[in-house]
């Protein structure tokens, strides 16, 4: 399964429309480029809709979120939608201001996203349209752990039948469910955290996996975050003792543009709850 979401993003090459933050908008090119697909960046109002009606799949991405960028927001969701093409949002600090979760949750109402992938803080902000984070890091309090998966199971699977789509949970243990069923992922090295932007470029790449398989979402999502995951252990196993956050972000682009489907699966640590 998982291989064959990864071998159809290679053979369609989805062009994904972003509108993403300056801080790693070239990093979501290049996490793109590398694993098969081609990016477009366009946050420019007169031109969104055209642009999303042009791709497979538009990623949204609240990361340096601005009142100029909105509008462009709401008419790229709404045309790739229209279009029956997948539309992800990426909530970046909603809960750390009133401007990122009003915005969030009007996005939220106004456009039928297709995956939303986040942190759990960002999530809960979601749901109860206020929260707490660090910034753009999930809390403490929110880390989902063994002892507590069948219950961050049950949030996960309640939001993402309240807004109808595949929702995406970036941690120490990695939740997609549609609210239904429900993947759990445990790649991954905590030393991504060190390297700003895992989280865009996995959104990135979600919505590449989204384009080249928009039939079956949950499982193109699982596949995006084992890939990442996978490739977040080879790019560690490859650094030097003089390497450090910046050659790992390299290492890690480096291993998704080699990664293919027999690795991926042999790889991947997942379960289907």
């Amino acid at each position: 399964m998982l291989g064959e979401m990864l071998e159809s993003v290679r053979k369609t090459g989805p062009l994904v429309h972003n509108i993403t933050n300056y801080v790693t908008a070239n990093d979501c090119a290049n996490i793109l480029l590398a694993c098969g697909a081609s990016p477009i960046m366009a946050d420019e109002e007169e031109e969104a809709e055209e642009i999303s009606a042009l791709c497979r799949a538009t990623n949204i991405n609240l990361g340096t979120l601005n009142r100029r960028s909105i509008p462009a927001m709401l008419k790229a969701g709404k045309a790739a939608a229209a279009l029956g093409h997948p539309v992800l949002l990426d909530p970046v600090g909603a809960g750390a201001s009133q401007l990122r979760t009003e915005t969030a949750g009007r996005l939220l109402e106004e456009i039928p996203f297709s995956i939303v992938r986040a942190n759990m803080s960002e999530i809960r902000a979601l749901a109860q349209g206020q929260g707490e984070s660090r910034g753009v890091d999930a809390c403490a309090e929110d880390r989902v752990s063994r002892e507590n998966l069948p219950q961050a199971l049950d949030f996960i699977r309640s939001f993402a039948k309240k807004i109808g789509a595949v929702v995406s949970v970036s941690g120490e243990i990695d939740i997609i469910s549609d609210g239904e069923r429900a993947f759990c992922v445990y790649n991954g090295r905590p030393e991504m955290s060190a390297v700003t932007g895992t989280g865009c470029m996995l959104s990135a790449m979600t919505g590449a996996y989204a384009g080249a398989n928009p039939g079956k979402l949950l499982e193109a999502a699982a596949a995006a975050v084992c890939a990442m995951g996978v490739c977040g252990e080879l790019a560690f196993a490859r650094m030097g003792p003089l390497d450090g956050n910046a050659g790992y972000k390299n290492y890690i682009i480096d291993a998704v543009y080699n990664l293919n489907a027999e690795t991926l699966e042999r790889r991947a640590k997942i379960e289907l709850w």
